[in-house]
């Protein structure tokens, strides 16, 4: 017999309300008379030896408390030095020159904490003092910097005391990680900021620093970033930050004793993996960490390698229904909190899966939802999630409006040869699986005609079905187009969506001429149209799209951001990876083309807040 076939065994006792025994094995047995089983006692299971522990309750089995380490109780140490800590017998009297009362007078906080609207970090409870208190030092008050707090927004102030919680060991049980996941614009750097600042300049025992060196890991777009947020709230003299680039290598930071934070792109840690594993990092912050929800993958098993225990994930994505990719973030940031992913997927994920299935029985659901709720429970923990909601009442007021434009002539014309087409007839009857290629027509059709203007060229290439699917589909329609058609000379009168994208440019222009728009379009041949456009009315633009240098990226948004700008519009690809922009110059936001993910358009929206 083997787990699984136990856990099943397990199960069918539990619905026939018999009681089941839990042992070594992480297996269940059914007994009938349970009062003669005695702790402690060996039993064969399957042909296995069992130790029998002691019972497990029904709501325990459902919940799969019974599952997590210890029976439900607290998960152990994770680190070397609180399991050592842990063994250690707790002293009753410190063995110091000065007495405890004078050690306490000694030991100030760097802050005040009096101060009003101070912002004063938990002290740790008995037990974490056990654990983490070995000299037993003082306590002392942990006060983040008033210089940082009078920037702090009520939702960051709680974010900030959950960081410290969650790194500190005094949320999960000794466990020092964290994931992040508030929506873009919530302040998640300035977050990470105050923690770093905190952490390396005080600490809860004895008031020592509690980290030295700090490891940030981000997209290579965003590296230039941190840098500039570390020297908005914290300015040049507190904190010394050090980049790694094309011409700053990571033997710098090594040989310096000057910088207390690197900050490097996932991709440059990967080349630089040995030399940064030379360096003992206290704190470990991995932003746009969504990126490790495969465990898999080289950029994640190389952080894993990393010997820091103190870990962060930064994310503005939260993971969507997959389970393996959920357990890969969490035992990311804390290795071993939901036990090995064979056990995960029996104890949480086949059974909230199975759960959500038609064909579940009630029993199924049951207990999926008793799953799933024991693994929020657990999981929750350490992870904190806020949207946008909690910030509306520092933004003005957002009008949304969804504008339907009616089509030009040549537009009507190509839509009812698209419809007539043999590939969109079969497509709608059924008969073609090519509809991803109709839908891409219709999309650009809406755009402007011109990105359906293809002519017959020479030998075509060889290449993909649904490449020539597509050409065929666009040549099907060249007798449609006027004589003479030139597509690069594309007019506005030929697409209803863009006449009215010009008067609304030209509106906003008159009456708000100080302010600056932002045109989004998931296509570069679609910018390339609309770049055309802004030229011909005179609009200075900017713009940024997946062929945008990443090195370029940041300095693009910082000269449009600035009031000192001439440019009107900003002209963006929402397949750009544009991850951690902050389009704060423009007002005004205007999706041309909306994408079939919604998420992908909320994104958009979230880089001008």
């Amino acid at each position: 017999m083997d787990i699984k076939d136990a856990l099943s065994h397990t199960r069918t006792a539990f619905e026939a309300g018999d009681p089941v025994i839990c042992g070594h094995m992480g297996i269940g047995y059914k007994f009938k008379d349970p009062e003669n089983i005695e702790e402690g006692q060996i039993l064969v299971v399957g042909g296995k030896e069992v130790e029998i522990l002691g019972p497990v309750s029904s709501d325990d089995f459902r919940s799969g408390k019974c599952f997590q380490r210890g029976c439900g109780s607290p998960a152990a140490p994770s680190s070397q030095a609180a399991r050592q800590c842990f063994s250690t017998p707790f002293k009753s009297v410190c063995q110091s020159g000065q007495s405890k009362e004078n050690r306490w007078n000694d030991c100030k906080p760097r802050h005040d904490p009096h101060t009003p609207n101070a912002l004063v970090m938990p002290q740790p409870d008995q037990n974490h003092q056990r654990l983490f208190n070995r000299n037993c030092s003082p306590l002392v008050d942990v006060v983040v910097d008033p210089h940082l707090v009078r920037h702090l927004r009520s939702h960051q102030r709680d974010g900030v005391i959950f960081l410290y919680e969650c790194v500190m060991g005094m949320r999960a049980h000794g466990r020092c990680g964290a994931i992040l996941a508030d929506e873009m614009g919530l302040g998640k750097t300035l977050q990470c900021i105050s923690l770093i600042w905190t952490l390396q300049c005080q600490g809860p025992y004895g008031g020592k620093p509690v980290i030295k060196k700090t490891l940030i890991v981000a997209p290579g777009s965003l590296v230039t970033n941190w840098r500039k947020e570390f020297q908005k709230w914290l300015g040049s003299e507190r904190i010394k930050i050090f980049t790694v680039d094309q011409d700053h290598k990571v033997e710098e930071f090594i040989n310096s004793t000057f910088y207390s934070v690197l900050v490097i792109s996932y991709e440059m840690l990967l080349r630089s993996l040995d030399l940064i594993k030379t360096v003992r990092f206290d704190l470990l912050i991995c932003d746009e960490g969504h990126r490790l929800k495969n465990s898999s993958i080289k950029t994640a098993a190389a952080l894993f390698s990393l010997p820091c225990e103190k870990r962060v994930i930064l994310t503005g994505t939260p993971v969507q229904n997959d389970l393996q990719e959920f357990f890969a973030l969490v035992d990311f940031v804390n290795p071993g909190i939901l036990g090995s992913l064979s056990s995960y997927r029996k104890i949480y994920e086949e059974p909230i899966v199975m759960s959500r299935e038609p064909s579940s029985s009630k029993e199924e659901k049951e207990l999926g939802e008793r799953r799933a709720a024991e693994l929020t429970c657990l999981t929750g923990l350490f992870i904190l999630r806020r949207t946008q909601e909690v910030i509306n009442k520092y933004l003005p007021p957002k009008i949304e409006s969804i504008v339907f434009c009616r089509p030009g002539a040549l537009q009507v014309e190509l839509y009812q040869e698209l419809l007539s087409s043999q590939s969109v007839r079969f497509c709608l009857q059924g008969l073609s699986e090519n509809h991803l290629v109709c839908i891409g027509a219709l999309k650009k059709l809406c755009n402007h005609p011109c990105l359906l203007f293809r002519p017959v060229k020479g030998k075509e290439c060889s290449s993909s079905s649904e490449e020539n699917e597509e050409r065929n589909l666009c040549q099907g329609l060249l007798t449609v187009f006027p004589a003479g058609y030139d597509p690069l000379q594309c007019s506005e009168n030929e697409s209803g969506k863009l006449q009215v994208l010009v008067k609304l440019l030209a509106a906003i222009h008159e009456l708000r001429p100080t302010e600056k728009v932002v045109l989004v379009s998931n296509y570069r041949q679609t910018l390339n149209i609309l770049e055309d456009v802004c030229k011909r009315h005179g609009y200075a633009c900017a713009r940024l799209d997946g062929q945008t240098p990443v090195s370029q990226r940041q300095q693009i948004v910082d000269s449009f951001n600035s009031k000192y700008s001439t440019d009107f519009i900003f002209l963006l690809s929402s397949k750009a990876g544009g991850v951690g922009l902050n389009l704060i110059g423009g007002s005004h936001l205007i999706l041309y083309d909306i994408d079939w993910n919604p998420a992908t358009d909320i994104q958009v929206g979230m880089f001008m807040h």
